[in-house]
């Protein structure tokens, strides 16, 4: 689908898989409205062809005013969300029981707040004319992870709200379909991203070691490299696509 001279909406923009994705958007002549909290847009690079808008992603109205903002830059042809939250609690540890405040705020995050993003931008996509003798208008981007399917020792919030979006892949591509709006996943494996930027060289050794080929992390550009396959790839709908090197997590 060609959506050169349209607009996209991209969560998470201010850095990590969000950035890559924005700033590989832009590069194809995409105007790109960039999502993220204010203290992430402060530290965020200038990327020409890229505006950032403030909003939380668990706000409807923040969401709303984004996706209108992108409306105004262009026809809305594509959102890609990368918006997300990774904090680790066993459902029974040492102290007690798992937070259920944290619990609740992941699934809010990385669950919720992707489908409000996908929602109310596919009902923007909707009201735009078609591209091309398929129908279609627009394709929506959900970011996954391979916890979906091996969540690891302390993972089970992140795992059940990242199981949450693949499992809402299917039945988000079935109910847009008739609007000729394609919705496809990406499950990340261990990306160098922000989340990783806080442990030590040593620990990332191990975890590059970890991945059966390449042997290394991998890099935002390669997940933003799959965003843009999956806009060219037409008949790419409804599916959640690994990227991970073949790796399959441990229990821990």
């Amino acid at each position: 689908m060609d959506i050169n001279n349209s607009s996209a909406l991209v969560t998470g923009a201010a850095s990590g898989l969000g950035a890559a994705t924005a700033a590989m958007l832009a590069a194809r002549g995409v105007r790109v409205i960039g999502v993220d909290l204010p203290a992430g847009i402060s530290k965020a690079p200038a990327v020409e062809g890229v505006t950032y808008v403030p909003a939380d992603v668990t706000d409807a109205e923040q969401v709303r005013a984004a996706v209108a903002a992108a409306g105004e830059a262009g026809p809305l042809r594509m959102a890609v969300n990368c918006a997300g939250i990774a904090p680790s609690a066993r459902i029974l540890g040492r102290n007690g029981s798992h937070d259920l405040g944290m619990f609740e705020t992941v699934v809010r995050v990385n669950l919720i707040g992707t489908f409000t993003v996908m929602t109310l931008a596919a009902e923007a996509m909707a009201q735009t004319d078609p591209v091309d003798e398929d129908v279609q208008r627009g394709l929506i981007v959900n970011t996954a992870s391979v916890a979906a399917f091996e969540g690891q020792v302390g993972q089970a919030a992140y795992a059940a709200s990242k199981g949450g979006v693949h499992s809402l892949t299917i039945t988000a591509a079935r109910d847009l379909a008739s609007f000729g709006i394609r919705v496809n996943t990406i499950a990340p494996g261990i990306l160098e991203t922000p989340m990783l930027a806080t442990v030590g060289e040593d620990y990332r050794a191990g975890l590059a070691a970890g991945v059966p080929f390449p042997a290394r992390l991998g890099r935002p550009e390669e997940y933003a490299q799959l965003v843009g396959s999956l806009l060219d790839s037409d008949y790419l709908n409804g599916a959640t696509v690994r990227l991970d090197g073949a790796l399959r997590m441990a229990p821990r």
